[in-house]
């Protein structure tokens, strides 16, 4: 079942505080940080919350899986949907685990973990997937 907005609003503000909490408690440590130990640390955190900005948005699509499946690139026909995999997707916020709804077609022995495309060039790398 599909977290609502407000669902997943929640989830992120939890993530971001996280973040905020994480960044504080290191500058109540550091002892006179540099510039660069402070952008150091800030960079690090915004990676993470952006990584799990990502997350949170293509897990939300999952819920919205295609029935049926989506066509092969290769040839055309139905692929077919053979549960749920983990993965690894390059972003260009990161590199991000998740968990999809993969599919798979048996005459190009080709994977697919969707949305792919549809949500554009980051979504690319949802289609890349082994057999």
């Amino acid at each position: 079942m599909p977290r609502t907005r407000a669902e997943m609003k929640v989830e992120l503000m939890r993530q971001a505080e996280l973040m905020v909490d994480a960044l504080l408690e290191w500058n109540d440590e550091a002892a006179a940080p540099t510039m660069t130990q402070i952008e150091d640390v800030v960079l690090k955190l915004r990676k993470q919350l952006g990584e799990g900005m990502v997350r949170a948005v293509i897990e939300g699509q999952e819920a919205r899986r295609p029935a049926p499946g989506p066509g092969c690139a290769g040839c055309g026909k139905e692929m077919r949907y053979k549960g749920m995999k983990g993965t690894w997707v390059e972003s260009r916020v990161g590199n991000v685990e998740l968990e999809r709804g993969y599919y798979y077609c048996e005459t190009c022995e080709a994977g697919v973990f969707p949305p792919g495309r549809a949500v554009g060039d980051v979504g690319e790398a949802l289609e890349r997937a082994g057999g």
